[in-house]
């Protein structure tokens, strides 16, 4: 791989810092190492972008545009702290005919990447539970894929406690239509993190989440009969 940008210790050791001493006051005291861990993380981002683009359509338009703001929103929050104590970005992929995010989260001893739908909308779940009603294989050959388990060992996200209205609790694939969210998680240590090799990682464990969003993009364009709803 021609980009070979690392992630400093110092970006993982400033974030620490942050955490002890989450005030505005020190905060503008070390506006400036801010600033320089934070060119690491968006040069990082910017490279895993560039790669990440050679086989995939993304709308994110740099890896500083990709990165989160520090900045916490308290306004609805018990916790007032003002600021992340994480790096965090996203690139979104490119029209409606491809659904799915990726998302990274770098953090001391809490790093991963990770992508799917959050909170899908009640007309996208229906969607995706009456296609796993009628054809749930396909989705559990993705699932069991060597390189899913490999990358995200199982499908993550809320799930109901019995069932969804309108199935029954012994509907074949009653595991799959309790889902309310579906993510996929890879977990990094911090020394994978500052490993020269972790760019090239980064790219692997998102296009491994390809088959993924391709199944979930197909079912999210069509009708239950297979023909665009675009």
């Amino acid at each position: 791989m021609k980009n070979q940008i690392i992630i400093p210790q110092s970006a993982l050791d400033f974030l620490q810092l942050l955490k002890e001493n989450n005030n505005k006051p020190w905060f503008e005291a070390h506006k400036q190492e801010y600033l320089t861990e934070l060119s690491h993380i968006e040069a990082f981002a910017d490279a895993l972008l560039q790669e990440l683009s050679k086989t995939d359509i993304l709308e994110t338009k740099s890896g500083k545009k990709s990165v989160y703001r520090i900045y916490r929103d308290i306004r609805f929050s018990k916790d007032k702290t003002p600021f992340k104590t994480f790096w965090g970005g996203s690139y979104t992929r490119a029209t409606a005919v491809r659904r799915g995010g990726y998302y990274f989260h770098l953090e001391k001893g809490n790093s991963f990447f990770a992508g799917g739908f959050w909170g899908p909308n009640a007309a996208d779940l229906k969607r995706i539970r009456t296609e796993f009603a009628q054809d749930p294989e396909t989705f559990r050959k993705i699932l069991n894929s060597k390189s899913f388990i490999s990358n995200f060992g199982t499908l993550q996200g809320e799930q109901l406690k019995t069932k969804p209205a309108g199935f029954g609790v012994d509907h074949p694939a009653i595991d799959l239509l309790r889902f309310k969210q579906f993510l996929v998680i890879k977990r990094f240590t911090d020394e994978e993190v500052l490993n020269a090799l972790f760019l090239e990682q980064a790219l692997d464990t998102f296009k491994n989440m390809r088959p993924f969003f391709d199944y979930m993009s197909e079912v999210l364009t069509t009708d239950i009969n297979g023909a665009s709803i675009l």
